[in-house]
């Protein structure tokens, strides 16, 4: 459940997006009021980071005077739309002859849609500034192309997408990106007034994937809100979902259910620790985007340890909450993680951590000791689940408590959200003095 501050943020949020295609020029605004438009591929929450991100973060902005939209590449009658936590406004095309031709035709796929460009030409100078999110996708080419040439400043946010696993894990999809790079992608973030990262590990393998390669890069915050309610409903939410899992010391991962995400390697390595631990079972909570489970449900099926595992879905809310407070310890094995907002959320629940250090914020992790950090395979998820398992009741709790200390210093959405605020008002100015 919503808090009230949330529920008349939201409230407040349809009302704007009623007048979303009209929206109040800036020389109307009153003060020092900023008013900033998202462009993104899709709403849908299923996305995972990116979007939760834009959510979260438009609340801390609405509750200081500030203003977000979105744009999406979405169909307008997409559900997600109608339900998405800021007034948005979906321009892709829609109907069945579309659905079925986007199955078949890459262009669509990629998320072409006549509809952007015109509107943001016409809507852009409405906003103080732009951002755009994410890559390799229409949402990035069509903002600059309506963009580039605007008196509107536009940021992008990579979330990840330049990291060089992918040109290792993916290499046919490389070869077209080098392309897209070579024709679109490179000057989208050539002519942004910033390109910014969630951290400094994000940026320094960012330049390493593609080249000609040129940004003004910014480093800036990144996180969670805090978490309130109360404890014992949200546990008796989770465990609505997952009866099973009742009075057993849990391991959870809470994430999309995906090959970068290194399932397996959990399911394994749960599988060496089991006998070891005969009271603890594993809960895979997320949507299954890929059609994993069955893959991995097999897999723990021959190590002999299915009837201990928890597939409980997407949770969301006090359900979500709930996994994070059942749990003794949150796992994300990533081959390839940006950022990963439910480590943070995690922080945040006072939850320890076992990641790989393919988790981009892993050295802070480290570093303030709030949880185990290992290589992004068998062997050393393996391990790293034995250490985490073998921990105390007060080693667990004393790292716990780092861990909601690094949450509280590093990524409380309350600071970060602001501190970007600040970097988009200096760089807009910066470049306004400039021109």
């Amino acid at each position: 459940m919503c808090d009230a501050k949330y529920n008349l943020w939201f409230q407040s949020s349809q009302a704007i997006a009623k007048r979303l295609s009209r929206p109040k020029r800036r020389d109307d605004a009153e003060g020092d009021q900023v008013k900033v438009l998202h462009v993104i591929s899709s709403v849908d929450p299923r996305g995972g980071g990116p979007v939760e991100g834009v959510f979260s973060s438009s609340e801390v902005w609405f509750r200081h005077g500030h203003e977000r939209h979105i744009v999406s590449l979405d169909p307008p009658r997409a559900p997600w739309v109608a339900t998405a936590r800021a007034p948005t406004r979906a321009v892709g095309p829609d109907g069945a002859l579309y659905r079925l031709a986007r199955a078949w035709l890459p262009w669509l796929r990629y998320g072409y849609t006549p509809r952007l460009v015109g509107w943001l030409r016409a809507n852009a100078p409405n906003y103080d500034a732009v951002i755009v999110n994410g890559l390799w996708n229409y949402a990035s080419f069509g903002a600059w192309r309506a963009l580039r040439r605007g008196q509107t400043p536009y940021f992008v946010f990579t979330h990840g997408m330049l990291d060089p696993w992918f040109n290792r894990a993916y290499p046919t999809k490389t070869f077209f990106k080098r392309i897209f790079w070579r024709l679109f992608e490179r000057r989208v973030l050539r002519d942004a007034a910033g390109v910014l990262f969630t951290c400094e590990e994000e940026r320094r393998l960012a330049g390493q994937s593609f080249q000609p390669y040129r940004a003004r890069e910014f480093v800036v915050g990144y996180g969670t809100r805090d978490v309130s309610g109360d404890p014992e409903a949200q546990r008796a939410a989770f465990f609505a979902h997952a009866p099973g899992a009742r009075g057993r010391r849990l391991v959870l991962f809470l994430s999309r259910i995906h090959e970068k995400k290194g399932v397996d390697l959990l399911v394994a390595a749960f599988a060496r620790s089991a006998v070891a631990h005969p009271d603890v079972d594993l809960v895979i909570a997320g949507p299954d985007q890929s059609g994993l489970r069955q893959e991995l449900t097999a897999i723990a099926e021959r190590l002999g340890v299915a009837d201990r595992i928890h597939w409980p879905g997407m949770l969301t809310g006090e359900a979500k909450w709930g996994a994070f407070r059942a749990a003794d310890i949150f796992v994300l094995p990533s081959h390839q993680e940006n950022f990963g907002i439910v480590v943070a959320e995690a922080m945040a629940l006072g939850r320890p951590l076992l990641i790989t250090d393919k988790v981009n914020i892993w050295r802070e992790v480290e570093a303030d000791g709030a949880g185990i950090v290992v290589k992004d395979d068998l062997e050393g998820v393996a391990e790293g689940l034995q250490r985490a398992l073998a921990l105390t009741a007060d080693e667990r709790e004393r790292m716990g408590a780092a861990a909601r200390r690094s949450f509280e210093n590093r990524y409380d959405l309350e600071k970060n959200a602001l501190q970007l605020l600040d970097i988009i008002v200096s760089a807009t100015q910066g470049a306004t003095a400039r021109a």
